[in-house]
């Protein structure tokens, strides 16, 4: 992403953005709610007759793209275009079948944060992980779903923190 589109993101810009794209909007997947800090985002699977599995539950596929952007977005609005943040790699663990609509709430703590902030900022690549909780609407989990993200200073910027140290 360019520094110029930096300008334009910004929460209430992403979340109109998000639930605009047609692969949020035709599986079903709502983002209700992200922090103006980026650092939160509370988001909703519905549970539609076209995302329904043949035993007319959630499907696992719609279930595993409620999460697929989101960590690296929230990480994307938190650093800033000094740095590039990737999905890397996923894991899904499917619990219990969804049969209502389902919600995850996402979020990064400062402790997460600070530690991303420090190794990343000396221009290693950091590997952090994150955990998320699909639950139904009693509040049961359905998944559990880990996440992996590479994040890494640009070139540019870790060249020129090098210039100002020496």
């Amino acid at each position: 992403m360019s520094t110029y589109m930096y300008r334009f993101y910004k929460p209430r810009i992403v979340k109109w953005a998000l639930n605009s794209w047609p692969p949020f909007w035709g599986a079903g997947i709502h983002i209700d709610a992200i922090s103006q800090d980026f650092k939160r985002v509370n988001m909703r699977l519905k549970l539609r007759w076209w995302n329904k599995n043949a035993n007319r539950t959630q499907y696992g596929g719609s279930i595993f793209s409620l999460t697929d952007p989101v960590y690296a977005l929230m990480l994307m609005g938190i650093l800033g275009p000094q740095y590039h943040v990737w999905d890397k790699q996923a894991d899904i663990n499917f619990i219990k079948p969804g049969t209502t609509d389902l919600y995850a709430d996402f979020v990064i703590s400062d402790a997460v944060l600070t530690d991303i902030q420090q190794q990343a900022g000396q221009g290693d690549k950091v590997l952090p992980e994150f955990v998320v909780h699909v639950k139904d609407a009693n509040g049961d989990v359905v998944a559990e779903v880990k996440r992996t993200l590479y994040v890494r200073k640009k070139r540019q910027y870790r060249d020129a923190a090098s210039k100002q140290a020496a």
